[in-house]
């Protein structure tokens, strides 16, 4: 077995021999990797989840999963000539990722529902879904790489920066990279895969990115969680560090830490940042910019991809993302146990908020160590 000439997946079968799932959103990226492992001759199996109510997602634009989504999904397996299936979700989603983001918002967090989506439905019962199904293996859309290294399969930064998505998905664990693969990883840019799906003849081809959370329409987050928590528009106070009262808010979901517009606070000789929230006061906490700024993170349910673990050393120096939209900054991490830790940044980072994910890079390589959860307040 070890001398069998492996195929494109990394598994010792012939392609026509090997069953892929294709996790498919609709979108471009998705529907490349399909057709191109189904071109190669592997034998593919598509599959869309329906994660919400058809209705709403059908006057969506720019989700994933939405109505028309499905659609495309079908249109390229009809293309391509394999088999797609479309599983109802719905009940696994709301109890797993969008409860919790409201519930979240209403402590005050400022969660990433993309990584919970990913962590509890898509690469865990998508997947079981997937070995159900007798696949080899499942491959996605996303810009990211797995590689194999000394100790098994490593996650590792796209080759497009760019399109990199390592912090929504620190959360695989090592048992779920084994039986994932990630197709397009190892692209230079999106252009490269756009031109694979005109090559390959699809219809999405020219369909935009997704740029919102797909259940929440035109990025207003909260009018969804004022649908599902109505007390969460519960007005409050505006103070300052001292506790002085500022003025009034229309809810602490409107806000989030670091905000600076939107306030309606006139008259002071600084500008003031949203610093901090307190749903058990119904405060919303503001301060000069300097107040925002976290050297020190507590960080839990660590999900560690080393290969040592993670106790076994008192220091790793890391580089670290507080925010997708950050590049890494040099840290250190101070285990606290197998899953719980703390983080401390080299330069002092401005609006670290409780919600958000914390990912662990290795600084010599592009490789990922995993991750957790940002946890409480500064």
């Amino acid at each position: 077995m070890l001398d069998a000439k492996l195929n494109s997946l990394g598994l010792p079968k012939a392609p026509a021999d090997t069953r892929v799932v294709v996790a498919m959103s609709g979108g471009v990226d998705s529907s490349v990797v399909a057709a191109m492992l189904a071109e190669e001759g592997y034998d593919v199996v598509g599959v869309t989840l329906q994660l919400y109510d058809h209705g709403a997602a059908l006057a969506k634009k720019g989700a994933c999963c939405a109505g028309r989504d499905i659609h495309d999904a079908r249109r390229v397996a009809e293309t391509m000539g394999f088999p797609h299936y479309v599983l109802d979700y719905e009940n696994t989603f709301r109890e797993a990722v969008i409860e919790e983001f409201a519930d979240a918002y209403l402590a005050g967090a400022t969660p990433v529902p993309c990584i919970r989506c990913n962590e509890r439905v898509k690469f865990k019962d998508l997947l079981a879904t997937a070995k159900d199904l007798n696949a080899d293996c499942m491959a996605t859309g996303h810009y990211i790489q797995r590689k194999m290294g000394d100790a098994g399969a490593e996650l590792h930064s796209a080759a497009d920066l760019r399109r990199d998505q390592s912090y929504f998905l620190f959360s695989t664990t090592p048992e779920q990279l084994d039986y994932l693969r990630f197709p397009l990883g190892h692209l230079g840019s999106k252009a490269e895969t756009r031109a694979l799906a005109a090559k390959y003849g699809l219809s999405v081809a020219d369909k935009p990115d997704s740029q919102d959370i797909c259940f929440v329409p035109n990025g207003n987050y909260a009018a969804v969680i004022e649908k599902l928590r109505p007390e969460a528009a519960d007005p409050g106070e505006i103070v300052d560090l001292a506790g002085n009262v500022l003025g009034q808010h229309r809810g602490v979901i409107h806000y989030t830490i670091g905000q600076r517009k939107g306030l309606g606070i006139g008259g002071l000789e600084e500008p003031i940042y949203v610093v901090k929230l307190d749903p058990a006061t119904r405060q919303v906490v503001v301060g000069p910019k300097e107040a925002l700024s976290t050297r020190l993170v507590p960080v839990r349910e660590i999900n560690w991809l080393g290969d040592a673990p993670l106790t076994s050393r008192a220091e790793w120096h890391v580089n670290v993302k507080v925010r997708s939209t950050r590049p890494p900054l040099p840290a250190v991490i101070r285990p606290l146990s197998a899953t719980e830790a703390e983080v401390e940044l080299f330069t002092p980072e401005d609006g670290v908020s409780p919600g958000q994910a914390c990912v662990f890079y290795d600084p010599d390589s592009s490789r990922i160590f995993g991750g957790g959860w940002i946890w409480k307040g500064r």
